[in-house]
Protein backbone atom coordinates (compact mmCIF):
# COMPACT_ATOMS: atom_id res chain seq x y z
CA UNK A 1 0.00 0.00 0.00
CA UNK A 2 1.38 3.45 -0.91
CA UNK A 3 1.70 6.30 1.55
CA UNK A 4 -0.94 8.93 0.85
CA UNK A 5 0.22 12.47 1.63
CA UNK A 6 -2.41 15.22 1.65
CA UNK A 7 -1.60 18.89 1.12
CA UNK A 8 -4.04 21.06 3.08
CA UNK A 9 -3.71 24.45 1.37
CA UNK A 10 -5.63 26.55 3.88
CA UNK A 11 -6.28 30.19 4.73
CA UNK A 12 -5.44 30.82 8.39
CA UNK A 13 -6.26 33.99 10.34
CA UNK A 14 -3.62 35.56 12.59
CA UNK A 15 -4.49 35.07 16.25
CA UNK A 16 -7.76 33.19 15.66
CA UNK A 17 -6.87 29.93 17.40
CA UNK A 18 -10.43 28.58 17.39
CA UNK A 19 -11.07 29.15 13.68
CA UNK A 20 -7.65 27.89 12.64
CA UNK A 21 -8.02 24.78 14.79
CA UNK A 22 -11.46 24.07 13.36
CA UNK A 23 -10.14 24.44 9.81
CA UNK A 24 -7.20 22.10 10.39
CA UNK A 25 -9.53 19.49 11.92
CA UNK A 26 -11.96 19.83 9.00
CA UNK A 27 -9.25 19.35 6.38
CA UNK A 28 -7.71 16.47 8.35
CA UNK A 29 -11.08 14.72 8.53
CA UNK A 30 -11.58 15.15 4.79
CA UNK A 31 -8.07 13.88 4.13
CA UNK A 32 -8.51 10.75 6.22
CA UNK A 33 -11.83 9.98 4.56
CA UNK A 34 -9.95 10.13 1.24
CA UNK A 35 -7.35 7.69 2.56
CA UNK A 36 -4.53 9.98 3.70
CA UNK A 37 -1.74 8.82 6.00
CA UNK A 38 -0.15 12.28 6.36
CA UNK A 39 -1.58 15.80 6.16
CA UNK A 40 0.72 18.79 5.67
CA UNK A 41 -0.57 22.26 6.58
CA UNK A 42 1.19 25.59 5.88
CA UNK A 43 3.70 27.52 7.99
CA UNK A 44 2.38 28.63 11.41
CA UNK A 45 -1.05 27.31 10.36
CA UNK A 46 -2.27 27.13 13.95
CA UNK A 47 -1.77 30.86 14.62
CA UNK A 48 -1.74 32.46 11.16
CA UNK A 49 1.19 34.00 9.32
CA UNK A 50 2.87 36.37 10.01
CA UNK A 51 1.91 37.05 13.66
CA UNK A 52 4.57 39.78 13.91
CA UNK A 53 4.68 41.48 17.35
CA UNK A 54 2.30 38.96 18.88
CA UNK A 55 5.45 36.85 18.91
CA UNK A 56 6.94 39.19 21.51
CA UNK A 57 4.26 38.20 24.02
CA UNK A 58 4.89 35.21 26.26
CA UNK A 59 1.14 34.75 26.61
CA UNK A 60 0.91 34.14 22.85
CA UNK A 61 3.35 31.22 23.12
CA UNK A 62 1.46 29.84 26.11
CA UNK A 63 -1.83 30.04 24.20
CA UNK A 64 -0.20 28.41 21.17
CA UNK A 65 1.06 25.49 23.28
CA UNK A 66 -2.37 25.07 24.81
CA UNK A 67 -4.03 25.15 21.39
CA UNK A 68 -1.56 22.62 19.98
CA UNK A 69 -2.23 20.17 22.82
CA UNK A 70 -5.97 20.63 22.37
CA UNK A 71 -5.66 20.09 18.61
CA UNK A 72 -3.73 16.85 19.17
CA UNK A 73 -6.56 15.59 21.36
CA UNK A 74 -9.21 16.61 18.81
CA UNK A 75 -7.34 14.74 16.09
CA UNK A 76 -6.90 11.59 18.22
CA UNK A 77 -9.98 10.01 16.70
CA UNK A 78 -8.32 10.06 13.27
CA UNK A 79 -6.35 6.92 14.06
CA UNK A 80 -2.77 6.76 12.73
CA UNK A 81 -3.19 9.98 10.73
CA UNK A 82 -0.04 12.12 10.92
CA UNK A 83 -0.89 15.84 10.80
CA UNK A 84 1.91 18.39 10.34
CA UNK A 85 0.96 21.67 12.04
CA UNK A 86 2.94 24.92 12.10
CA UNK A 87 3.13 26.85 15.38
CA UNK A 88 5.44 29.11 17.44
CA UNK A 89 7.35 27.36 20.21
CA UNK A 90 9.01 28.66 23.39
CA UNK A 91 11.57 26.20 24.78
CA UNK A 92 14.52 26.53 27.14
CA UNK A 93 14.54 30.32 26.95
CA UNK A 94 14.44 30.38 23.14
CA UNK A 95 11.66 30.97 20.64
CA UNK A 96 11.22 29.05 17.42
CA UNK A 97 9.17 28.91 14.26
CA UNK A 98 8.17 25.25 14.53
CA UNK A 99 6.15 22.47 12.95
CA UNK A 100 4.98 19.41 14.86
CA UNK A 101 3.67 16.02 13.79
CA UNK A 102 0.46 15.09 15.64
CA UNK A 103 -0.68 11.47 15.69
CA UNK A 104 -3.05 9.46 17.91
CA UNK A 105 -3.48 12.32 20.37
CA UNK A 106 0.24 13.00 20.84
CA UNK A 107 2.97 15.28 19.51
CA UNK A 108 5.41 12.70 18.12
CA UNK A 109 7.99 15.02 16.53
CA UNK A 110 8.83 18.73 16.35
CA UNK A 111 11.06 20.59 13.91
CA UNK A 112 12.35 24.13 14.41
CA UNK A 113 13.20 26.37 11.48
CA UNK A 114 16.85 26.95 10.64
CA UNK A 115 16.88 29.74 8.04
CA UNK A 116 15.20 32.92 9.30
CA UNK A 117 14.49 35.42 6.51
CA UNK A 118 15.24 38.99 7.46
CA UNK A 119 14.80 41.07 4.32
CA UNK A 120 12.03 42.53 2.13
CA UNK A 121 8.77 41.69 3.97
CA UNK A 122 10.38 39.30 6.48
CA UNK A 123 11.88 40.06 9.90
CA UNK A 124 11.97 36.64 11.55
CA UNK A 125 15.32 37.23 13.26
CA UNK A 126 13.48 39.79 15.38
CA UNK A 127 11.25 37.07 16.79
CA UNK A 128 12.84 33.63 16.46
CA UNK A 129 15.99 31.68 17.20
CA UNK A 130 17.54 29.36 14.63
CA UNK A 131 17.87 25.62 15.15
CA UNK A 132 20.16 23.31 13.17
CA UNK A 133 18.67 19.91 13.88
CA UNK A 134 16.99 17.47 11.51
CA UNK A 135 13.59 15.96 12.29
CA UNK A 136 12.44 12.71 10.69
CA UNK A 137 9.62 10.21 11.12
CA UNK A 138 8.60 7.09 9.20
CA UNK A 139 5.29 5.96 7.78
CA UNK A 140 5.01 2.52 6.13
CA UNK A 141 8.77 2.38 5.73
CA UNK A 142 9.24 5.76 4.03
CA UNK A 143 11.39 8.26 5.93
CA UNK A 144 9.94 11.78 5.92
CA UNK A 145 11.67 14.94 7.18
CA UNK A 146 10.45 18.44 7.92
CA UNK A 147 11.80 21.79 6.73
CA UNK A 148 9.98 25.13 6.92
CA UNK A 149 9.74 27.58 4.01
CA UNK A 150 13.04 29.54 3.90
CA UNK A 151 14.99 26.41 4.87
CA UNK A 152 14.60 25.12 1.33
CA UNK A 153 15.84 28.36 -0.25
CA UNK A 154 19.31 27.24 0.87
CA UNK A 155 20.88 23.77 0.62
CA UNK A 156 21.93 23.33 4.27
CA UNK A 157 18.69 22.19 5.95
CA UNK A 158 17.68 19.82 3.11
CA UNK A 159 21.19 18.33 3.21
CA UNK A 160 20.85 17.79 6.95
CA UNK A 161 17.51 16.02 6.39
CA UNK A 162 19.05 13.84 3.67
CA UNK A 163 21.93 12.89 5.99
CA UNK A 164 19.37 11.86 8.62
CA UNK A 165 17.92 9.34 6.18
CA UNK A 166 15.03 11.30 4.67
CA UNK A 167 13.54 10.28 1.32
CA UNK A 168 10.78 12.89 1.22
CA UNK A 169 10.88 16.46 2.53
CA UNK A 170 7.61 17.89 3.88
CA UNK A 171 7.70 21.69 3.81
CA UNK A 172 5.07 23.97 5.39
CA UNK A 173 5.30 27.36 3.69
CA UNK A 174 4.20 30.96 4.11
CA UNK A 175 5.54 32.19 0.78
CA UNK A 176 3.96 35.49 -0.33
CA UNK A 177 2.99 36.21 -3.90
CA UNK A 178 4.60 38.45 -6.43
CA UNK A 179 4.46 38.20 -10.18
CA UNK A 180 6.30 35.18 -11.59
CA UNK A 181 6.99 33.88 -8.09
CA UNK A 182 5.86 30.31 -8.83
CA UNK A 183 8.52 29.63 -11.46
CA UNK A 184 11.13 30.96 -9.05
CA UNK A 185 9.94 28.60 -6.32
CA UNK A 186 10.17 25.59 -8.61
CA UNK A 187 13.66 26.53 -9.76
CA UNK A 188 14.93 27.01 -6.19
CA UNK A 189 13.38 23.76 -4.92
CA UNK A 190 15.02 21.85 -7.77
CA UNK A 191 18.36 23.45 -6.98
CA UNK A 192 18.32 22.94 -3.21
CA UNK A 193 16.11 19.90 -2.60
CA UNK A 194 15.59 17.53 -5.52
CA UNK A 195 19.20 17.94 -6.63
CA UNK A 196 20.08 16.19 -3.37
CA UNK A 197 17.90 13.22 -4.26
CA UNK A 198 14.89 14.22 -2.15
CA UNK A 199 11.26 14.46 -3.20
CA UNK A 200 9.45 17.50 -1.82
CA UNK A 201 5.90 18.24 -0.69
CA UNK A 202 5.54 22.03 -0.70
CA UNK A 203 2.40 23.14 1.20
CA UNK A 204 1.85 26.87 0.83
CA UNK A 205 -0.53 29.21 2.60
CA UNK A 206 -3.27 31.15 0.84
CA UNK A 207 -4.94 34.36 1.95
CA UNK A 208 -4.27 38.00 2.66
CA UNK A 209 -2.66 39.43 5.80
CA UNK A 210 -2.39 43.21 5.79
CA UNK A 211 -0.11 44.07 2.83
CA UNK A 212 0.86 40.44 2.11
CA UNK A 213 -0.94 38.02 -0.18
CA UNK A 214 -0.26 34.27 -0.14
CA UNK A 215 -1.23 32.48 -3.32
CA UNK A 216 -1.00 28.78 -2.50
CA UNK A 217 0.09 26.99 -5.65
CA UNK A 218 1.36 24.10 -3.50
CA UNK A 219 3.17 21.34 -5.36
CA UNK A 220 5.06 18.04 -5.26
CA UNK A 221 8.36 17.37 -7.04
CA UNK A 222 9.98 13.97 -7.30
CA UNK A 223 13.68 13.44 -6.64
CA UNK A 224 14.44 14.15 -10.31
CA UNK A 225 12.67 17.51 -10.18
CA UNK A 226 9.59 16.44 -12.16
CA UNK A 227 6.36 18.19 -11.19
CA UNK A 228 3.98 15.50 -9.88
CA UNK A 229 1.21 17.63 -8.36
CA UNK A 230 0.15 21.27 -8.51
CA UNK A 231 -2.68 22.85 -6.53
CA UNK A 232 -4.63 25.92 -7.69
CA UNK A 233 -3.58 29.43 -6.75
CA UNK A 234 -5.60 31.82 -4.56
CA UNK A 235 -8.06 29.26 -3.21
CA UNK A 236 -8.17 26.66 -0.47
CA UNK A 237 -7.59 23.15 -1.70
CA UNK A 238 -6.90 19.59 -0.56
CA UNK A 239 -5.00 17.11 -2.69
CA UNK A 240 -3.64 13.63 -2.02
CA UNK A 241 -0.44 12.33 -3.58
CA UNK A 242 0.63 8.66 -3.44
CA UNK A 243 4.22 7.73 -2.58
CA UNK A 244 5.53 4.29 -3.50
CA UNK A 245 6.72 2.45 -0.38
CA UNK A 246 9.59 0.77 -2.22
CA UNK A 247 11.16 3.79 -3.92
CA UNK A 248 9.60 6.65 -1.96
CA UNK A 249 8.70 8.28 -5.29
CA UNK A 250 5.47 10.27 -5.75
CA UNK A 251 3.00 9.30 -8.45
CA UNK A 252 2.03 11.85 -11.09
CA UNK A 253 -1.28 13.67 -10.61
CA UNK A 254 -3.34 16.04 -12.78
CA UNK A 255 -1.97 19.57 -12.47
CA UNK A 256 -4.08 22.62 -11.74
CA UNK A 257 -4.38 24.87 -14.81
CA UNK A 258 -1.78 27.61 -14.90
CA UNK A 259 -3.24 31.10 -14.62
CA UNK A 260 -2.23 33.90 -16.95
CA UNK A 261 -0.24 36.71 -15.34
CA UNK A 262 -3.26 39.01 -15.59
CA UNK A 263 -5.51 36.44 -13.94
CA UNK A 264 -3.00 35.96 -11.13
CA UNK A 265 -2.80 39.67 -10.40
CA UNK A 266 -6.57 40.03 -10.49
CA UNK A 267 -7.12 37.12 -8.11
CA UNK A 268 -4.38 38.44 -5.82
CA UNK A 269 -6.06 41.85 -5.61
CA UNK A 270 -9.49 40.37 -4.94
CA UNK A 271 -8.13 38.01 -2.28
CA UNK A 272 -6.10 40.74 -0.58
CA UNK A 273 -9.02 43.17 -0.33
CA UNK A 274 -11.45 40.42 0.68
CA UNK A 275 -9.28 39.17 3.53
CA UNK A 276 -8.35 42.66 4.68
CA UNK A 277 -12.03 43.47 5.08
CA UNK A 278 -13.13 40.08 6.36
CA UNK A 279 -10.31 39.24 8.75
CA UNK A 280 -10.48 42.68 10.35
CA UNK A 281 -14.25 42.37 10.77
CA UNK A 282 -15.10 45.67 9.08
CA UNK A 283 -18.90 46.07 8.92
CA UNK A 284 -18.66 48.60 6.07
CA UNK A 285 -16.08 50.11 3.72
CA UNK A 286 -15.58 53.66 2.45
CA UNK A 287 -13.62 53.74 -0.79
CA UNK A 288 -12.17 56.94 -2.21
CA UNK A 289 -12.26 56.84 -6.03
CA UNK A 290 -9.84 58.78 -8.18
CA UNK A 291 -10.94 57.52 -11.57
CA UNK A 292 -7.81 55.45 -12.06
CA UNK A 293 -7.47 51.73 -12.65
CA UNK A 294 -6.21 51.10 -9.10
CA UNK A 295 -9.28 52.54 -7.40
CA UNK A 296 -11.59 50.83 -9.89
CA UNK A 297 -10.00 47.48 -9.06
CA UNK A 298 -10.26 48.19 -5.34
CA UNK A 299 -13.95 49.04 -5.68
CA UNK A 300 -14.55 45.92 -7.76
CA UNK A 301 -12.69 43.73 -5.26
CA UNK A 302 -14.75 45.09 -2.38
CA UNK A 303 -17.90 44.48 -4.41
CA UNK A 304 -16.84 40.86 -5.08
CA UNK A 305 -16.29 40.37 -1.33
CA UNK A 306 -19.67 41.87 -0.44
CA UNK A 307 -21.59 39.84 -3.00
CA UNK A 308 -19.80 36.61 -2.04
CA UNK A 309 -20.61 37.03 1.66
CA UNK A 310 -23.92 38.95 1.48
CA UNK A 311 -22.74 41.02 4.42
CA UNK A 312 -21.56 44.56 4.99
CA UNK A 313 -22.00 47.79 3.09
CA UNK A 314 -19.88 49.52 0.50
CA UNK A 315 -19.88 53.29 -0.01
CA UNK A 316 -17.84 54.77 -2.85
CA UNK A 317 -16.86 58.42 -2.63
CA UNK A 318 -15.54 60.34 -5.63
CA UNK A 319 -12.58 62.51 -4.69
CA UNK A 320 -13.65 65.79 -6.29
CA UNK A 321 -11.38 68.65 -7.28
CA UNK A 322 -11.70 71.56 -9.67
CA UNK A 323 -8.85 70.15 -11.79
CA UNK A 324 -10.53 66.87 -12.61
CA UNK A 325 -12.12 66.18 -15.96
CA UNK A 326 -15.70 65.00 -16.34
CA UNK A 327 -14.62 61.68 -17.84
CA UNK A 328 -12.48 60.98 -14.75
CA UNK A 329 -15.51 61.58 -12.53
CA UNK A 330 -17.59 59.24 -14.69
CA UNK A 331 -14.85 56.62 -14.82
CA UNK A 332 -14.59 56.54 -11.05
CA UNK A 333 -18.20 55.45 -10.73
Amino acid sequence: MPVQVAIAQINSTVGDFAANTAKIVHFAEQAQQAGADIVVTPELSLVGYPPEDLLLRQAFYAKSAEALDALAIRLAGLVDLHVVVGHPLARDGQRFNAASVLCNGKIIATYCKEELPNSTVFDEKRYFDSCQQACTFSVKGICFALNICEDTWFPHAPARAKAAGAQVLLVPNGSPYHMRKQSQRLDVMRENVTRQGLSIVYANLIGGQDELIFDGGSFVLDSQGALCALLPQFEESLQLVSFDVESGAPQANPLAPELSLEAQVYKALVLGVRDYIGKNGFPSVLIGLSGGVDSALCKHSAFVYRTSTSTGHQLACTMWSSDRCLHEILNST
